[in-house]
């Protein structure tokens, strides 16, 4: 029987309430169905993400192969991530060897704990990414969220938050997100992409460098992820001293772009809408490394600000 860790028990309850308190009661019993029916046995101290526990195992081949079971707590969000690693097939993301989808859980490959977030060169950090995002844009499978379905309600969001919430963006950058909704957003290519692409997510690995984990299975604009990456490189930016914020953050998508092979303009005009709706999500709903009080604010003045920058 597994031991879940307080400090996911926690968070789970204070983001899901009662729904998430009975799931994490099941879940030792979930984990101990799984570890049966796939022939693993523990390998390791119980791991945990945003929303899943990670139980290192071995596998019940000769080679005791590495592996892990992944069980996230049930969500639409979380829905369509074995399918996006059915699709890549390992190609630049971890392995899919088993799926028990009733219980939002898969057997996965086993990468390091250490990830792309702790390499201290930037240009690094943001080439990796570019090419995995390259890697990983395959023709779209049917059945996933297409993101060009999503555009009505993030026209609608935007226009409702921008009336409703605080803030000190532009009528000029608000304009320009909305934009983007409407030129950019509602005729996108059939092509899978992580949906939520950065350092974090990249895991140093044995088979390959780097490989990609936790993906949202969205199909869509490959562009699109290049906002994600930039908004995960915002604390190293401000930690450094004495940087050119705009120039660094220019240098930022000038390097994504190259890398995955993508227009820089689109981009960029992702790259901004994702500062406006993440601007707007805060003060909304907060962070998950801010809930409330001057970090958020802060937070949130930081992403108006960017906003504003990648506004051309």
């Amino acid at each position: 029987m597994i031991d879940v860790p307080e400090a996911f028990a926690t968070t789970t309850v204070e983001r899901e309430g009662e729904a998430g308190a009975a799931w994490l009661a099941e879940l030792p019993g979930i984990v101990g169905m799984l570890l049966d029916r796939w022939g693993c046995v523990t390998d390791g101290n119980v791991l945990y993400g945003g929303v899943g526990l990670i139980v290192p195992v071995r596998q019940a081949d000769p080679d005791r192969t590495p592996a892990v079971i992944k069980v996230s707590f049930p969500h639409p969000g979380n829905v369509h991530e074995p399918d996006a690693f059915t699709a890549w097939r390992g190609h630049g993301a971890v392995l899919l060897h088993d799926r028990a989808d009733q219980h939002f859980a898969m057997l996965l490959e086993r990468a390091h704990t250490s990830t792309l977030a702790e390499v201290d060169d930037g240009d690094e950090v943001v080439t990796v990414a570019g090419r995995l995002a390259r890697r990983l844009a395959v023709p779209g499978p049917p059945g996933l969220p297409r993101l060009q379905d999503e555009t009505e309600t993030w026209e609608e969001e935007i226009r409702h938050d921008a009336f409703e919430l605080p803030h000190t963006m532009s009528r000029r950058t608000l304009d320009a997100a909305l934009a983007t909704v409407r030129e950019v957003g509602r005729v996108q290519p059939d092509t899978l992409i992580h949906g939520d692409l950065h350092g974090r997510n990249i895991l140093r690995a044995d088979r390959e460098p780097w490989l990609a984990v936790d993906p949202k299975g969205h199909v869509g604009d490959p562009a699109y992820d290049g906002g994600t990456l930039l908004k995960s490189r915002l604390p190293a930016l401000l930690a450094a001293q004495d940087v050119d914020l705009p120039k660094a953050i220019h240098r930022i998508l000038d390097l994504f772009a190259e890398a995955a092979e993508l227009d820089r303009e689109r981009v960029g005009r992702w790259a901004q809408f994702h500062a406006v709706r993440a601007a707007f999500h805060g003060r909304r709903h907060g962070f998950r490394i801010a809930r409330g009080g001057p970090r958020l604010d802060w937070i949130t003045e930081l992403l108006d600000q960017l906003a504003e920058l990648l506004t051309e």
